[in-house]
């Protein structure tokens, strides 16, 4: 699939992908005339980090969730030991925080909408 054809399968413009290729996120096969060309399953990927993306993680750290989701036991050992796992301990701290955040703005909208004539939108 051409990358306007990929772009369009994620919701998300052509130059997000490029993007997340250059940040070494995903990776696009090329085609005789260097097209990019991305799979099923690179489609899925640029899905899986475009949602990484939106929950607030930054690209250096979505990297690295990127390598702790391979599961292979040999590929944590060389992926930095203490100060990678300090760091990692840090960004979920933060995504915990967001989370609750989120959570209560989810339920202030829910009240809200329960509290009008608009309920019938929570389905």
């Amino acid at each position: 699939m051409k990358i306007s054809e990929a772009a369009d399968a994620i919701g998300a413009p052509a130059r997000m992908l490029r993007y997340y290729e250059q940040q070494g996120l995903i990776d696009a096969a090329r085609s005789a005339n260097g097209y990019r060309d991305y799979s099923d399953e690179q489609i899925e990927h640029a899905r899986h980090v475009r949602a990484l993306v939106e929950a607030g993680l930054s690209t250096r750290m979505i990297k690295i969730v990127l390598d702790i989701e391979t599961p292979e036991p040999e590929h944590y050992s060389a992926m930095g030991g203490r100060a990678a796992a300090e760091e990692l301990a840090r960004e979920l701290r933060v995504v915990e925080n967001r989370i609750v955040c989120l959570e209560k703005s989810r339920d202030a909208v829910i009240d809200f909408l329960r509290s009008t004539d608009h309920a019938d939108l929570l389905t």
